[in-house]
This record gives structure tokens, C-alpha cells and sequence, in this order.
């Protein structure tokens, strides 16, 4: 029987199916970080049980760390509370930690490829929404609550529903100053920030298999920001390329015989979707979102909505939108001026990310009006920059470069924006306060990003490329 990519992995991780009720999926892999683990290890304390397969957990300190000084005691006390738990716990349970100062921490989503601890096949989970990223790699990885990371704990499995099933198809050639951060955020415009609500979502199509691993890990990671349970992609040669020689990637003779499996993970021609949605590459061009949900995005040259464009069920929240950016209905997007600018998080803080940056900003100065934090995505991405000089073009632009954490992705550590002023953000969420109380965020690619760096105001980059 023909099946999905989905089908295929879902099918042989299925423990068991329980009458009418959720499937008992068994777990590849486990991700954990500071911010949701805690409650999870008191519960195990509680009932007097361990982990029940600790070398299948890999830890990071990610979300509450600095990125300035991480070598003092963290300044804010929750923060240090949450980070010291993480700590303690893994040391108590026997888990992995690539706490502060290890040279393999970083963004949990952002490790777990560049270590190689991401494959194909698998099924991957951590207590935080943007697992989904990992589904790059033709895995399915989803992010779930804290109980769940107490089941996965003490079992390893998970009880789960089988989500609907959705197909994208993005044909075609992209234009130029057009990368992947613009590929999804166009997507998320087009469906709404709830279209793929229930479902898991396979992203394919030409433009897909032409991206680079890095880049098809932005596509996934803002997965969630349509509904969607998962994100995923079907490994090919690039996939491969990608992992072969990383440090935990199965090495010799091993990882051909992994190819040769991961190869058969691709949607068979006469598999079945529940829905299918067709995009020409070709009509996407440098997004930006102005409103308080990922699927308020417009295309830079494009203006905010006329209250005359909105469906009359959405205008009180389309209003209460604008008022919080401090927009009008219907003003060009284009020109307005910004604050901050901020490149990093799990959705844009990999190497290549930064080298995209440096290659568009060398040689130019931010604009004085605009302070720019650049934050790498782990140590090895800050150590690769700096290997190969792409902090001294930073520094010479007048850019900040920072040390490994989530950032200003969210108002959970010391990076945050000051209240009523306008960031334009390389992350996934542009929520009322999510980069701080009253922060005012714009989403964009790491071009569009730079851009406004070196203007101070939204930029179509392809008037300087």
C-alpha cells in the first residue's frame, strides 16, 4: 500500500493502538532544556522512578541564558534558578548537559543537526513548540507539554493521535533577495496562522529540494506557525551530504547502511493527502509581517491591509493589532523606520545564516538610529564565525555580536526590547511581548533583516543586492 513520508515513520514507531483511543508511540529521541524539564523530573522524584533511557536525552541550556558574560553568574534569578535545576537534574538522572561553557551548547533545535544527533527516520521530541524544526531531516518532531516530557521520561513513549495529513508543494525557481525565511512566512500569509491546524505537513516541490539543510530547518521550525503539529521534508543527497562525517552521524560502513534506509523515506507517487496546497515559487517575494500573529505578513513592497480587505469576524482583533504595532490600515510597509535589529534564534542562527549577513553587510555601516544583536545559535556556529572572520565584518558594520542563547526570540532572559520600540527579528513569533513588555516586532529573513540594519527603516533588499 502506497504511503507518506509521515505513514512510513509514524507506522514503525507505533508501540501500540489503543481501541478507539491514541496510538502509543515510542521515542527516537529526546530533547530537554531549562525552562520545561523541571516540573517533569519533580513528578519522576515524587513517584520514586528514574529515567527510564537517559542516553536517548540530550540537554542544553538555551532559553534563560545570557549572551553577554556567560562566564559571570547569571544576573536574573529565576534564570540562574531554572538553569542551576537543569543542572542538578541532569547530573542526578544521568542525562547529557550541554550546559553553559560546554563547547557543544547552544539552541537545543540548533545542536541536535550540527551534532548529527538528528536523523532521518526518527521520532523526535522536546517541551518546546519549534521541535518541528528537526522534521527537516525526514524525521517527525513535534514539541510537547511538560507532562509529556514526564511520560517520555519514565517510558520513552508517548500517547499521540494521528494528525491529518497535508502536502505544500513551492514549484519553481525563487527570485533573488527572495530565501527560505520568506518561503514560510509566505506560506503562513497565504493559509492563515491556524491553516494547518491538525495536521502534519510535508513541505516539497522543487524550490524545497533545492534548499539547503539549514535553510529547509527554517521551514520547518516555523511549521508551527500555521497549526501544524510537525513540519517535515524527505531526505535526499543534500540531506546526506549534511550529516555524513558529524560527530554522533553514524560514521564507515554504518552510515551507508543508513542511507540506504533513509532512502526509502520519501511519499510514494500514489500516497494519499488529506490536502494538498500548490505555491509558485516565483510569486514570493522579501516577506515581513506588521501585525501580532506570524500569518499578518506582507510582501515589503506591499502595504498593511485596508480594514476593507479583513473578514468582519477578524477586524476587532485586526484593529487591536495595529494599535499594539502602532500602524495604520492601508500605509506602505516600506520606509518605516526601526530600532532594533535582531538576527539569531532556532529559526536564523546557524552558519550560514551569519554568512549571509556578512556577505551582504561587508563593507557597509548600520545606520546610527539602529542597534543590531547578532546571536549565534551555538558555540560551534560562534566558534565557525570566528574562524572564519565573520565577526569582524559584524564588528567593523557596527553589528553586535553576541554569545549562543535564544536571545531576544522572547522576553525570558536579559535581551530584551524596550517597551514601544520596533525590532525587525530573524525568530518566529511576533506576539504582544513576546521580545518584552510593549516590544513591537516585525519578522523577517536575514536579508531583509540586514537590510533595515544598514538603512534604519524597512528595506526591499533587493534594491541593494
Amino acid at each position: 500500500m502506497a504511503k507518506t513520508l509521515f505513514e512510513k515513520i509514524w507506522d514503525t514507531h507505533v508501540v501500540k493502538t489503543i481501541d478507539g483511543g491514541p496510538a502509543v508511540l515510542y521515542i527516537d529521541k529526546h530533547f530537554i532544556h531549562e525552562v520545561t524539564s523541571p516540573q517533569a523530573f519533580a513528578g519522576l522524584k515524587k513517584r520514586g522512578i528514574s529515567v527510564f533511557r537517559p542516553k536517548q536525552i540530550v540537554a542544553t541550556a538555551d532559553h534563560n541564558v545570557p549572551t553577554i558574560h556567560q562566564e559571570l553568574p547569571i544576573k536574573e534569578e529565576l534564570s540562574r534558578l531554572q538553569v542551576d535545576t537543569l543542572k542538578k537534574n541532569c547530573a542526578e538522572f544521568g542525562i547529557e548537559l550541554y550546559g553553559l561553557g560546554h563547547p557543544f551548547q547552544g539552541i537545543v533545535h540548533v545542536i541536535g543537526p550540527e551534532l548529527g544527533i538528528t536523523q532521518p527516520g526518527m521520532t523526535i521530541v522536546c517541551g518546546d513548540s519549534h521541535t518541528s524544526t528537526h522534521g527537516a531531516f525526514g524525521s517527525i518532531a513535534f514539541g510537547i507539554g511538560t507532562s509529556e516530557v514526564e511520560m517520555v521520561m519514565a517510558t520513552q513513549c508517548l500517547l499521540q493521535t494521528k494528525p491529518k495529513l497535508m502536502r505544500i508543494n513551492v514549484e519553481g525557481k525563487l527570485n533573488n533577495g527572495v530565501v527560505s525565511k520568506d518561503i514560510i512566512l509566505y506560506i503562513i500569509a497565504q493559509i492563515s496562522a491556524a491553516g494547518a491546524t491538525g495536521f502534519a505537513v510535508e513541505f516539497a516541490g522543487s524550490a524545497i529540494r533545492a534548499l539547503s539543510m539549514e535553510a529547509r530547518m527554517t521551514i520547518c521550525n516555523m511549521s508551527i506557525e500555521m497549526g501544524a503539529r510537525c513540519g517535515m521534508i524527505a531526505p535526499d543527497e543534500t540531506t546526506f551530504h549534511y550529516l555524513k562525517g558529524r560527530l554522533f552521524a553514524p560514521q564507515g560502513i554504518n552510515f551507508d547502511e543508513k542511507i540506504a534506509y533513509w532512502s526509502t523515506l520519501y511519499s510514494d507517487e500514489a500516497a494519499k493527502f488529506d490536502k494538498e496546497i500548490n505555491i509558485n515559487a516565483a510569486d514570493i517575494e522579501p516577506m515581513i509581517t506588521y501585525g501580532t500573529n506570524p500569518g499578518m505578513g506582507i510582501g515589503v513592497s506591499g502595504h498593511v491591509p485596508e480594514l476593507s480587505e479583513i473578514n468582519e469576524k477578524e477586524k476587532p482583533s485586526f484593529e487591536k493589532s495595529l494599535l499594539y504595532m502602532g500602524l495604520q490600515p492601508g500605509t506602505n510597509i516600506k520606509g518605516k523606520k526601526v530600532d532594533y535589529v535582531f538576527i539569531g534564534s532556532c529559526t536564523n542562527s546557524r552558519i550560514e545564516d551569519l554568512r549571509m549577513v556578512a556577505s551582504f553587510v561587508k563593507g557597509k555601516k548600520k545606520a546610527d538610529n539602529v542597534e543590531v544583536w547578532v546571536v549565534p545559535g551555538s558555540k560551534q556556529v560562534e566558534k565557525q564565525a570566528i574562524e572564519e572572520g565573520i565577526n569582524k565584518i559584524f564588528e567593523e558594520a557596527g553589528f553586535n555580536l553576541r554569545q549562543p542563547g535564544c536571545s531576544a526570540c522572547l522576553g525570558m532572559n536579559e535581551d530584551k526590547i524596550p517597551a514601544g520600540k520596533y525590532c525587525i527579528s530573524t525568530s518566529n513569533r511576533n506576539f504582544e511581548g513576546r521580545q518584552g513588555p510593549n516590544a513591537r516586532t516585525m519578522l523577517a529573513s536575514p536579508l531583509t533583516a540586514a537590510a533595515a540594519a544598514i538603512t534604519g527603516e524597512v528595506t526591499d533588499v533587493r534594491e541593494l543586492i
